[in-house]
């Protein structure tokens, strides 16, 4: 996917009394796995232990076969998950309901950072921590999942490199992969490997030991791993069947595999046009899929095949000219994957889900922000959000959205929030950024004496809740001016339009005639305050 244009099935593949790797220690971003124990052992013993272990490891891995859980080849209902680009502007708000009308999200791209290879990033523009001070994103992740929502990260994509065609420490990898799981609470990642860097078997080996690493650390809250991988109506290339072998070699408990069924190859596309290429390509899928179960000894049926695939389109106009997938072409597919009891259906997407052209369609464009198809608003969405297993989040009221209802509400403390406290007397202009309640809103048009969780509908309401304060937040204060850059103000100086002063520290110009009014360090300041900040204020737009 170009990252510029419910409740998974979780199957554990091998018993858990297979040999494990010693857990990684993943506390902060520059951890490495431990060195293990600092017992010397004689080169003998070393050789022993090492055959006793090989031959437990072996049988452990032929006795695991026979006995895998029952929900091996359990039917699970079809659920829709869609994908959002995270950094493409405008900000697509997956985090409210009229946005996202479903529980489940998928968010791209987490890839390496061109500051450092071992770096996770998001898309190469923002730092984990850029990505929480530029776009609100910890918080808006927080609050799907405040409203029982299940969100997955993305890492790799299209653009840019995935972390392990980057980071060639092993350790360093697992750490990175870790920084990104615990940093957002995550219980689902997908790692979307295309073109080039699916040829990388070095990376999809690194990249499957990391993640059994992972899962293996994490036993006790599992974590279900998607791999997304490009298809063409006649199945998967070699580099694709082959990153999926990695995954199983790695004893990978694989959630299941999420097929690209988008910009097939020219002229693969049948008479049937793209929904028909997109059934072919699952069932050429599958059996591909169960060819691999049976040569690792899997004793997956075909129905449990099935339960463990994927399918990703992109809505409307394909890159490739003459593609195009339309709303009809959902709506057969919602019935193919609901009869196929397939786990997964995704859009690229939430970004495009609308028509191009405010009053006529747009037909055949290719945008990242719209489908070049007739449809209306989040027509995608509605009808694959039909599939049985998706969980839909109701519009609800600003106020119903932010928190049950108490006896009295949180306390705010500037100190703690990361933005301005919300005034009454302030104005606020499209893009503003407050804290009221311990929650963070942006005003979606001009606003003033509007509470952002006063009860009103979505669509009325000038406020849209991004998401809770978070732990450890601060108020980020503007730097000091040296003394004698601008003149003290003085209660007692007639001050003209344009005169700049300094109070407390903080630089201020004049916007009108004014004696005795002192500069208001509690900002936004009011419509009555004579006196302009000369800093950007922390939650203004371009802030």
């Amino acid at each position: 996917m170009d990252q510029d244009g419910g409740s998974s099935v979780a199957v554990r593949e091998f018993d858990p009394q297979t040999l494990r790797l010693p857990r990684p220690d993943l506390l902060d971003d520059d951890a490495e796995l431990p060195d293990g124990p600092r017992r010397r052992l004689s080169i003998v013993r070393v050789a022993g232990l090492l055959a006793v272990l090989c031959a437990a490891g072996a049988t452990a891995f032929l006795l695991s076969r026979p006995v895998q859980r029952a929900a091996a080849t359990k039917i699970a209902a079809s659920r829709f998950s869609p994908y959002v680009d995270v950094t493409l502007t405008p900000t697509y708000p997956f985090e409210t309901p009229s946005a996202n009308p479903v529980a489940n999200v998928t968010l791209g791209f987490v890839v390496a950072a061109r500051t450092g290879p071992c770096t996770p990033s998001w898309g190469d523009y923002y730092t984990l921590a850029e990505a929480q001070s530029g776009l609100g994103l910890d918080a808006r992740i927080r609050q799907v999942q405040a409203e029982g929502g299940d969100p997955t990260v993305s890492f790799g994509g299209a653009d840019n490199t995935e972390l392990a065609n980057s980071c060639a420490s092993l350790p360093a990898l697992t750490a990175a992969y870790g920084s990104v799981l615990d940093r957002y609470h995550l219980t689902s990642v997908d790692f979307d490997i295309e073109g080039a860097a699916l040829g990388e078997a070095a990376a999809n080996e690194r990249r499957a030991a990391a993640i059994a690493a992972l899962q293996r650390a994490r036993a006790g809250a599992p974590l279900d791993v998607w791999l997304t991988l490009p298809v063409a109506p006649q199945g998967f290339e070699a580099d694709g069947l082959g990153a999926i072998r990695a995954m199983l070699a790695a004893r990978v408990t694989l959630t299941g595999v999420n097929l690209l069924a988008m910009d097939f190859p020219t002229g693969s596309v049948p008479g049937g046009g793209m929904l028909r290429a997109t059934e072919r390509a699952l069932s050429a899928a599958h059996a591909q899929i169960e060819g691999l179960y049976r040569e690792t000894r899997l004793p997956w049926t075909s129905a449990g095949v099935w339960n463990h695939l994927g399918v990703t389109v992109m809505v409307g106009q394909n890159d490739v000219a003459g593609q195009r997938f339309t709303v009809g072409d959902a709506r057969g597919l919602r019935a193919f994957v609901a009869a196929h009891h397939v786990a997964r259906v995704s859009i690229w997407s939430l970004n495009r889900d609308r028509q191009c052209g405010s009053v006529f369609a747009q037909v055949g464009v290719h945008s990242n922000t719209c489908s070049g198809v007739e449809q209306t608003p989040l027509e995608f969405t509605d009808v694959l959000s039909g599939l049985p297993g998706t969980v839909t989040a109701a519009p609800l009221s600003n106020a119903a959205q932010q928190q049950p209802a108490i006896s009295a509400p949180p306390v705010d403390d500037q100190a703690t929030s990361p933005y301005p406290i919300w005034q009454p007397t302030a104005m606020y202009e499209a893009g503003y950024k407050v804290v009221w309640h311990r929650d963070v809103y942006e005003a979606k048009w001009f606003s003033q004496g509007t509470a952002p969780d006063a009860p009103a509908g979505v669509a009325q309401t000038p406020w849209l809740l991004i998401g809770p304060v978070l732990r450890g937040e601060r108020y980020p204060r503007p730097p000091k001016l040296a003394a004698g850059r601008y003149p003290q103000w003085s209660p007692t100086t007639a001050y003209r339009p344009g005169d700049q002063v300094v109070y407390r520290h903080y630089p201020f110009a004049a916007k009108w005639d004014t004696k005795g009014q002192v500069p208001a360090l509690t900002l936004p300041a009011g419509p009555t305050s004579p006196w302009k900040p000369l800093w950007t204020i922390p939650g203004e737009p371009g802030g």
